[in-house]
């Protein structure tokens, strides 16, 4: 870092939106209620301070695989689910190895889940717009259909298990509806909705967004504040596609786009030049990473002008709650 910055423009909303406070919440409270040491299946949220506090202050282990927990005893051991959401494999075998389960799975995210049920009874092909298949949320997605799902990488992704809107073949193009992982780019996701109904005019599009509302209303004031300042800095782990989108989208609207873990990553930034800083983070960024990056602009600059720009979001999803090994899994929370 070496400019003495002027001017920072906080974008409102930013950091954690409502399923993540969900999330974090239920695993504090089930880590401190629980007399064992608590598992969660994945990364409860995609950031790496998020997990390391729940790490070290709750003693919280995250796990990829349930096969690992087989050597634990049956019965009394708690697993929560990531707000990603999970497959229905995923819970049968919670179920087998006799785990109660707390799902802090999104309810925007459920929704999809939903939905994509709905229609694959329906005998639809879901084609299922995603920026990677090996993500957590299309994984839990795609699982609850798999025969009936293809994967469709949104517009200018590609990869392993990404089939591309241009060319994407289906068994029948009449019956045919689209869902989409809920943190994509707003834009290019409606482009890849819009090249999908060139070529299949009786795709069904569901009437409400899948895209969470969080996601659109943090690219909404990126897309708003990037005119005004000269660099834009977006706080958020690699993994977080909801933040990675938001640095993508400042990059195309600012001059200097940069991803920070935290605020010893300013170190390794050219800011030459630069008087004014925008700056978001990630839905599941705490807030504080932001304020660490403001304090060390203000330890240069005690005369820093800092505002805030946009409106918060007053929206609260309530805390899951724990279901035994016996009892019936509910489908819907919110």
């Amino acid at each position: 870092m070496s400019s003495t910055i002027e001017r920072v423009v906080l974008a409102k909303p930013r950091g954690f939106c409502a399923g993540v406070v969900m999330a974090i919440q239920a695993v504090e409270n089930a880590a401190q209620a629980e007399e064992k040491p608590l598992t969660v299946y994945h990364s409860i949220v995609h950031n790496h301070t998020v997990v390391e506090r729940l790490e070290v202050q709750h003693g919280v282990h995250f796990v990829e695989d349930l096969s690992t927990l087989e050597a634990l005893p049956m019965g009394g051991d708690t697993i929560v689910f990531s707000a990603h959401g999970v497959s229905p494999a995923v819970r049968l075998r919670a179920r087998e190895l006799g785990l109660s389960t707390i799902d802090a799975t999104c309810p925007l995210v459920t929704k999809v889940h939903t939905e994509a049920r709905k229609y694959a009874r329906e005998g639809y092909t879901i084609l299922l717009i995603g920026d990677s298949a090996r993500h957590q949320e299309v994984i839990g997605t795609s699982g609850e259909a798999p025969e009936a799902t293809i994967i469709v990488g949104v517009l200018g992704k590609t990869g392993e298990g990404l089939h591309d809107p241009h060319t994407v073949q289906v068994p029948d193009a009449h019956k045919l509806v689209v869902l989409t992982q809920t943190t994509l780019s707003v834009d290019d996701t409606r482009r890849t909705v819009a090249i999908l109904k060139a070529r299949f005019p009786a795709l069904i599009i569901p009437p409400s967004e899948d895209l969470c509302y969080a996601t659109k209303n943090r690219q909404d004031e990126v897309r708003r504040i990037a005119p005004q300042v000269d660099a834009f800095l977006v706080l958020t782990s690699t993994h977080s596609s909801n933040g990675m989108r938001l640095l993508e989208l400042a990059a195309d609207l600012c001059p200097r786009a940069y991803r920070l873990d935290t605020a010893a990553d300013l170190a390794g930034l050219d800011l030459s030049g630069v008087k004014a800083v925008g700056i978001s983070s990630a839905a599941s960024t705490p807030d504080d990473l932001v304020q660490a990056v403001v304090e060390a602009f203000r330890a240069q600059n005690p005369a820093l002008q800092v505002s805030e720009e946009g409106e918060w979001e007053h929206i609260t999803f309530r805390e899951p709650k724990k279901v035994g090994p016996g009892e019936p899994l509910p489908r819907t929370q919110g």
